[in-house]
């Protein structure tokens, strides 16, 4: 095996879960120097699950997990009423539209901080987190602060874009700090950068833009249908440039992926962890986009769980990881840690072993429920319940360093 061809093998849903499964082995084993695993544990953690879907869900009819869910806001769907304001050309006009917005928002979305908020004059709410930045990076693409032309619904100026746009956009202040915000205009103008050297992947026929995206997708659909993992894996080849200070193989950006002494192999990717979630959770955000212009999206569970605090702090906070050094907990850790890397990765598979419990409890099939609406429904809201209990400020088990490109 080629370093080059190691390095394409992790990126992929199937490598996150093949190796996160791998890494929960060998915590139940106790042959990891920071977790352990209590299973017995995973039985409660089900039922909290389980009832939060119920209070929230009484009908069971829910949606999948994705940012969509953050633009409905105050009793409104912020999306929709913009849609509804254009005069589209066509499907695929409208596909890429939602893009731009869905792409630019999701790699805006890495965590707040526990002090800033946002303030929409059009709706009256004050958000704050990945609801706040939701709707600060919407109203910011309904500007037109990423077009270079008169229809703001597009983001072809990323590249111009400065730290003091979004910081406006963001109503960052001494009063509302905003982490990592340096970071984050840096990736979006970076994603300018891999529009423009990517026309094969982002657009030739008019302005680069991620939207363009939309058009690469459609073209690998057969018969109209495409594999959920395919978004993901043409996400990892457009986007794997933009990411800072990672590591590449062979030439090739492996975006998400870090170091861990447990994961062993005898080839090029030893010691190798692949997580990939701010892909996954965009890959997530862009089926809507696909099913609306009429492209049928399957396998949504070849697509793997989120490895972010919101379901690391639920199974953290619900005694089924226990760090074996609990003076650990406190500290500001380092996403590369391995400590953290182990979380992240245990994390993923511990999802995938709490779906099925979750889905029995509810009495629904996998094929009706995947995993995309028991993390929505779900983890990601049970883990954020449990944080608010636990802790005043509602923040993740462990103080994370984070460049705004990760959590």
């Amino acid at each position: 095996m080629t370093d080059t061809e190691a390095a394409l093998s992790l990126l992929n849903a199937a490598a996150v879960r093949q190796r996160a499964h791998e890494m929960l082995a060998l915590a139940i084993d106790g042959d990891l120097s920071d977790w352990r695993v209590d299973l017995t544990q995973l039985e409660p953690v089900a039922d909290r699950v389980t009832a939060v879907i119920r209070s929230q869900y009484p009908s069971l009819q829910v949606p999948f997990h994705a940012r969509w869910r953050h633009f409905v806001v105050g009793g409104r769907d912020l999306w929709a009423e913009l849609a509804g304001r254009n005069d589209w050309v066509d499907a695929a006009h409208r596909g890429r539209a939602a893009f731009d917005l869905a792409i630019t928002s999701v790699l805006l979305d890495a965590g707040a901080g526990p002090a800033w908020r946002y303030s929409d004059a059009a709706t009256g709410t004050i958000t704050s987190r990945s609801e706040g930045l939701a709707v600060a990076s919407l109203r910011l693409f309904e500007s037109g602060a990423f077009s270079t032309c008169p229809d703001p619904l597009r983001a072809d100026n990323l590249s111009a874009l400065t730290t003091k746009t979004l910081a406006k956009g963001f109503q960052v202040s001494d009063a509302n700090p905003l982490l990592g915000l340096d970071g984050r205009a840096d990736l979006l103008r970076r994603l300018g950068d891999q529009c423009a050297a990517r026309p094969d992947l982002f657009g030739a026929k008019d302005s680069p833009r991620p939207g363009g995206l939309f058009d690469a997708l459609a073209a690998r659909a057969t018969d109209g249908r495409l594999p959920a993992p395919v978004i993901l894996e043409v996400l990892l080849e457009a986007l794997g440039p933009i990411w800072r200070n990672r590591l590449t193989l062979g030439g090739v950006d492996l975006g998400d992926t870090w170091r861990h002494p447990a994961m062993r192999r005898d080839d090029p990717t030893d010691n190798l962890v692949p997580i990939h979630k701010l892909s996954q959770w965009l890959a997530y955000s862009l089926i809507e986009p696909l099913l609306d212009a009429g492209i049928e999206v399957f396998d949504i569970d070849g697509l793997t769980g989120l490895a972010e605090y919101r379901n690391g702090g639920l199974f953290m906070d619900g005694g089924v990881l226990v760090l074996k050094d609990p003076s650990q907990q406190p500290l500001s850790q380092d996403v590369s840690r391995p400590l953290i890397v182990g979380w992240r990765s245990l994390t993923v598979a511990l999802l995938d072993r709490i779906a099925p419990m979750v889905r029995a409890r509810l009495g629904v099939a996998e094929a009706d429920f995947p995993l995309a609406r028991v993390l929505e429904g779900g983890t990601w809201a049970t883990g954020r319940i449990l944080a608010r209990e636990l802790r005043d400020d509602g923040g993740p088990p462990l103080q994370i360093v984070s460049d705004g490109t990760v959590f």
